[in-house]
C-alpha cells in the first residue's frame, strides 16, 4: 500500500505484522479468513487521507507469529488476539482508537470494545455476527455454508492437514462461494493468502483460532450476557445483501435486531455484494465507514 510502511511489533506473547499510513486519530483495521492484511489494500490508502490507519495480521495469520497453544485454545480466544491488538496500538502511540474488523477480526474488535472499553472510540464490524449468537442458532444451512467454523475446529491435525494439502482449493472456494466476483482477487493476493494455509506453524495456528471459537470464545461470551456487559462506545454494523446475514434471521430483526443484545447506540445497513465487499466495492466500503468514523 502507497505511503505505508510494514514492520513487527512485539507484544507479551508474540509479534504482530502492521501496514501503518495516515495522520489523524488512530484505525485499527482487522482482516478476515482466509485473508491477511492484505484485504485492506483498496480501502487503508483512501482511509489514511483522514485517519493514521494501522492493519495488522492477527496472531496466527499472515505474517505475524503462531504462540504455543494449550488444551483449551485460549492463546487463539479473541480476548488473547484482542490483547493483541491493545498492546500494539499502545506501543505505536495510540492509547485510544477506533477499530473496523472483518468476519474474524470483526470478532476481535468487538472484544476489544468489551475487554478494554476505555481504549476504544468507535467499532465497525463487517459481515459478521457475535460467535454465541451465530452457535446458538446453527442448523443445517449454518452446517453447509459456514463450513470452516465446524471443520477446522475439528481435533488436530485433520484439519491442518487438510488446509496445508488443499491451501489454494480452500481459497479459491471461499473466494468463489462467498458471493464475490472471482476477478476480485488477483493472482498475488490469492497467492498470500494461500500461502499461510500452507505454512505448518499458521495452519496450526488458524485451526487453533476455529477451535476457540467454538469452545473458550462461546464460554467468554456467554458470560457478557449473563452479565448483561455490553459494547460501551457507537457501533456500526455492514454486512452483505448477497450473504447468510441478510436472509437467516429476518424474525429476529436481522442483524441490528441481533447486535441490539451487545450494543444500545448502534446503526449499520448492508451492502449489495458479497461476504468480501472491502475488495469487491472498496468506494462504497470507505464511504460508509468514513461517514461513522467522522460522526461528532
Amino acid at each position: 500500500m502507497n505511503g505505508f510502511t510494514t514492520t513487527h511489533v512485539a507484544t507479551a506473547e508474540t509479534r504482530i505484522l502492521v501496514s501503518r499510513g495516515g495522520a489523524g486519530p488512530a484505525l485499527l483495521l482487522l482482516h478476515g479468513f482466509p485473508e491477511t492484511h492484505v484485504m485492506w489494500r483498496h480501502v487503508a490508502p483512501r482511509l489514511a487521507e483522514n485517519f493514521t490507519v494501522v492493519c495488522a495480521d492477527l496472531r496466527g495469520y499472515g505474517a505475524s507469529g503462531c504462540p504455543a497453544s494449550d488444551a483449551d485454545h485460549a492463546p487463539y480466544s479473541k480476548r488473547a488476539m484482542a490483547r493483541d491488538m491493545v498492546s500494539v496500538m499502545e506501543r505505536l502511540g495510540f492509547r485510544r482508537f477506533s477499530v473496523a474488523g472483518h468476519d474474524r477480526g470483526a470478532r476481535v474488535a468487538y472484544r476489544i470494545a468489551l475487554d478494554d472499553p476505555d481504549r476504544v472510540d468507535r467499532i465497525c464490524v463487517l459481515d459478521a455476527m457475535p460467535l454465541e449468537t451465530v452457535w446458538q442458532r446453527a442448523d443445517a444451512r449454518f452446517a453447509l455454508s459456514f463450513w470452516p467454523w465446524s471443520l477446522l475446529a475439528q481435533p488436530s491435525p485433520l484439519p491442518e492437514r487438510i488446509l496445508m494439502a488443499s491451501a489454494d482449493a480452500i481459497v479459491e472456494h471461499a473466494l468463489a462461494e462467498w458471493g464475490t466476483p472471482a476477478e476480485v482477487f488477483p493472482r498475488d493476493v490469492r497467492a498470500a493468502y494461500a500461502a499461510q494455509l500452507r505454512d505448518p506453524e499458521h495452519a496450526r495456528a488458524i485451526c487453533e483460532e476455529y477451535r476457540a471459537g467454538a469452545g473458550i470464545d462461546r464460554i467468554h461470551e456467554q458470560a457478557d450476557l449473563a452479565s448483561g456487559r455490553r459494547i460501551e462506545c457507537p457501533l456500526f454494523v455492514l454486512w452483505s445483501s448477497r450473504g447468510a446475514l441478510e436472509s437467516w434471521y429476518v424474525t429476529e430483526g436481522g442483524p441490528l435486531g441481533l447486535w441490539k443484545q451487545w450494543s444500545s447506540d448502534l446503526r449499520g445497513h448492508a451492502l449489495d455484494a458479497g461476504h468480501f465487499f472491502p475488495e469487491e466495492m472498496p468506494d462504497q466500503t470507505v464511504a460508509a465507514l468514513a461517514n461513522f468514523l467522522n460522526m461528532p
